[in-house]
């Protein structure tokens, strides 16, 4: 439809960002409320609080300072004054002239000049005068007034969206049409549509200003349910198709029980036994198992997985295992071949990754194809078209979220073959929130117990200063017959190699200056690295120590006459499958690495895992980094170096390593430092880009959406006319799926 203020050029602007309809207009919301029916005065601010207060410019000057510039500009009211200081802001020059009404809003800081107080980078907006028109004026002043995040640079900032929104509104006023059941609106005590778009944009006076900046009027709620319900219909109704359709029907019985016992290694925890029947029972019915295996680190999820390979193969049916890295694929190639030595079958198992020669690869492939492999391992090289299978009946996918949701579909969906079980494995552990929205479609198992004979791991912190008695104490643990890793977040330490974490600050005050973000990857990173507004030290260069700078230092000094590895991402698959076999070998004492040994390396003689600069990792790298020690009988030792200046997230992220050992009481407190978004990195783990709701803040929303989504699926749908249920049914496929793709709604 056509929508005032919105021409081609501005429509190509806002298809860009993802808006490409009046609705994805009006569901872009605002991120923020300024209350300028009663705005702060002067006299009433406290140092500390964040506040919006609306007042007249009395001066502004754009400063030249050895660290940069800096805009100042001094608002007042009355005899009172404030000042307002924006660093590197050459772009303010020529936004401000004396005498205009501005709304500024930000922390209130103290100040040592005549204004008493001052603002760090505040959010600013230059309010009407008599020379705009009196709609403008409405929407601006004396109400609560939303404040929108730019849609493309000061053309399309907060005022245009206010307007442009509001004249939407009005054109659409009594024909949004509602996309939830009349019915579940009563019984939830939610408005309709047009009511609750009306007053999130543009609040009714009296609304609470607590629940606007919390997102919980009952117009928020609302439109937070309605995408979540959204969201949980679709996964419930890919649920139910999937139970549909035809699969495979494995057999259980004591030849396949006999079987499994021969060649477990060791008596299964109670966690492993009832997961296992889980999976069992979802391979005995004819429907395809979708089915998602969530275990802490060294839980033993590879061992039950195995198990339920070795029912797909005492069926007569082939099972693959496809692992994210070269090195995890190796290593359970390695490990099926040790634990299935002991059947009395000895299935034949290949590799299939992209590292090897030509002649290897066309050889497996055509055992794949003639159905003489029966157990396969690989990498996403087993998703290429190349690779036919004979009868696969079990695929397994280690590490879901490094694969993302369209590669677990095409390995689902492989032409030519009947529909396969699929069991997706990941070692990190998921809140419930995400495993939700992330897995929804798939049942869920925990393994909530480790293995006997799992020792605890003893963490420590130690300052880098100390570093010297941690090296002797890696030297001793070296002379028992143990190994060690140490750890660096980078690989070289070039000046180039490292994000920019130099910063100005104010030169009155010494306040940090909110940096800009770092590049996401820096060249030889492989640590993503916290925005330098929330880690950087404002006033000294990173200083971090990489892996090959270590390596050599390491090597030629205190571990002088040990034997050093090196290991990071830069290496070729064979030059890093050859140092894993040598550590794995105990031909490396000491293996120098980044975060590539992060996930599934297995070494059970290592003992000490020394994590340089702690505080730069995340909690979920750092639990990771953690497991790969502790997995012999030996007492093992994970030892978190810091240097001198901490950010308080880092301090926490150190702290809460100390305090536990449970990967999922770390991964729900990583969720809440991250938020979901970059909990694993939204595109990478198909986590959809939710424009209303937040998994974090909404969790209770989320759990109601996922009971109605089901109860209307079900049988609860016929509390809705069918006219609703044919809306729902549009509103699934044209909207939803047109903008996550992750449902198929028919």
């Amino acid at each position: 439809m056509y929508v005032r203020g919105v021409g081609p050029r501005v429509a190509e602007i806002l298809s860009a960002r993802g808006i490409e309809t009046a609705e994805d207009l009006l569901y872009h919301l605002p991120f923020r409320y300024e209350d300028r029916q009663n705005p702060r005065s002067l006299d009433e601010l406290k140092a500390g609080e964040t506040a919006s207060v609306i007042a007249e410019v009395r001066g502004l000057a754009l400063l030249r300072t050895r660290r940069g510039p800096i805009f100042e500009l001094t608002i007042g009211q009355g005899r009172r004054a404030m000042k307002c200081i924006w660093f590197h802001a050459t772009y303010l020059e020529g936004k401000f002239h004396a005498g205009q009404t501005v709304a500024v809003y930000g922390r209130v800081e103290p100040s040592r000049s005549s204004s008493n107080f001052k603002m760090i980078q505040p959010q600013f907006e230059v309010l009407p005068d008599a020379s705009d028109d009196a709609e403008t004026r409405l929407l601006e002043v004396g109400r609560i007034t939303p404040v929108y995040e730019s849609l493309g640079g000061s053309r399309l900032a907060s005022r245009w969206q206010r307007k442009v929104i509001f004249n939407l509104l009005e054109s659409m006023r009594g024909a949004v049409p509602e996309c939830l059941p009349r019915a579940l609106l009563d019984r939830l005590a939610l408005p309709d549509r047009e009511t609750a778009l009306c007053e999130v944009h543009f609040p009714p006076e009296g609304t609470p200003f607590s629940e606007l900046q919390s997102w919980s009027t009952p117009a928020h709620r609302r439109l937070i349910f309605e995408e979540l319900f959204y969201l949980e219909l679709g996964l419930e109704i890919k649920r139910r198709r999937l139970k549909e359709r035809t699969g495979i029907a494995f057999g259980a019985n004591e030849k396949v029980r006999e079987a499994i016992r021969e060649v477990l290694p060791f008596h299964p925890t109670a966690a492993q036994k009832r997961t296992l029947l889980e999976i069992v029972a979802d391979m005995r019915a004819p429907t395809p198992m979708r089915r998602l295996l969530q275990g802490d680190v060294g839980s033993g999820k590879t061992i039950v997985a195995f198990q339920a390979m070795l029912v797909a193969m005492e069926n007569g049916y082939q099972a693959a295992l496809m692992a994210p890295t070269e090195i995890l694929a190796t290593q359970h190639f390695l490990a099926a071949r040790k634990l299935l030595e002991r059947s009395s079958r000895k299935p034949r198992i290949v590799l299939l990754t992209g590292s090897l020669d030509e002649d290897r690869k066309r050889s497996n492939r055509a055992l794949i194809n003639r159905g003489e492999a029966q157990l396969v391992i690989g990498t996403h090289a087993l998703i290429e078209e190349k690779v036919e299978f004979d009868r696969l009946g079990l695929v397994v996918v280690d590490e879901q979220h490094r694969f993302g949701v369209l590669q677990r579909f095409k390995l689902m969906k492989k032409p030519g073959q009947a529909e396969p079980d699929v069991l997706v494995m990941t070692a990190t552990p998921i809140p419930r929130t995400l495993a939700l929205s992330l897995y929804g479609d798939l049942d869920l198992s925990v393994l909530d117990e480790m293995p006997p004979g799992r020792t605890p791991i003893v963490t420590r912190r130690i300052p880098d200063e100390r570093s010297s008695e941690v090296w002797d104490f890696v030297r001793k643990q070296v002379a028992l017959g143990r190994q060690a890793y140490i750890v660096y977040p980078v690989i070289e330490g070039t000046k180039d190699d490292q994000p920019e974490l130099d910063f100005s600050h104010d030169p009155e005050d010494g306040i940090a200056a909110p940096a800009p973000r770092i590049r996401q990857k820096a060249k030889g990173a492989e640590l993503l690295f916290p925005t330098a507004a929330q880690e950087a030290n404002p006033t000294a260069r990173s200083g971090l120590k990489s892996a090959v700078e270590m390596h050599e230092k390491l090597r030629a000094g205190p571990f002088a006459g040990l034997r050093v590895g090196l290991l990071h991402g830069r290496l070729d698959a064979d030059e890093k499958e050859v140092i894993m076999r040598r550590f794995q070998r105990g031909e490396i004492q000491v293996l120098v690495s980044t975060t590539v040994i992060e996930v599934g390396v297995d070494v059970p003689n290592a003992s000490v895992m020394v994590v340089e600069h702690a505080e730069r990792f995340g909690l979920a790298q750092l639990h990771q980094l953690r497991g790969r020690v502790g997995r012999g009988a030996a007492k093992s030792y994970c030892i978190l170096m810091t240097g001198p200046r901490i950010s308080p997230l880092g301090e926490e992220r150190v702290e809460a390593m100390i305090r536990t050992q449970n990967g999922f009481e770390l991964a729900e407190l990583d969720l809440s430092m991250r938020g979901p978004g970059e909990f694993f990195g939204t595109r990478q783990a198909g986590l959809p880009d939710l424009r209303v709701a937040n998994l974090l803040r909404d969790r209770q929303t989320l759990e109601l959406a996922k009971q109605e989504a089901a109860r209307f699926a079900g049988e609860g749908g016929s509390e809705a006319t069918e006219a609703e249920r044919a809306r729902v049914r549009a509103q699934l496929k044209e909207t939803w799926q047109r903008r996550y793709g992750l449902v198929e709604a028919g």
